[in-house]
């Protein structure tokens, strides 16, 4: 890209526009890149082999898969186990107190001056 930058450039003191050679000649470099990728890839293709198995070693991976139904289960039980493991919110028989309502322990003083100084 460097080099179309420099060529671009000269291309100006040939009183044509710069920035209509610069998109038809970035074009066509990516034009060249993607073929070049596409020929490696398949290149590299053709060179791969896909191992053959014999039939018996097939059945007998069959035998040794999981079933999958104890899987959703254990999925499960574990998401139970994360609700349980929540924190706990204790339960409160009066409402909340705000922080500037008076101190519900009679001081005359707001909350957050009060008892709700440690909070």
């Amino acid at each position: 890209m460097d080099e179309l930058k420099q060529s671009v450039q000269n291309a100006a003191y040939e009183q044509k526009d710069p920035l209509l050679i610069y998109k038809f000649e970035s074009f066509n470099l990516f034009k060249v890149m993607v073929e070049k990728i596409n020929k490696s890839v398949v290149s590299t293709l053709m060179k791969g082999q896909i191992p053959m198995q014999e039939p018996e070693a097939v059945k007998g991976e069959q035998r040794h898969r999981t079933d999958l139904s104890r899987l959703h289960e254990g999925r499960s039980e574990a998401a139970v186990a994360r609700q349980q493991n929540k924190k706990a919110e204790p339960i409160r028989v009066a409402p909340k107190t705000g922080r500037n309502e008076p101190c519900p322990c009679g001081s005359g003083l707001k909350y957050k001056n009060c008892h709700g100084k440690n909070e």
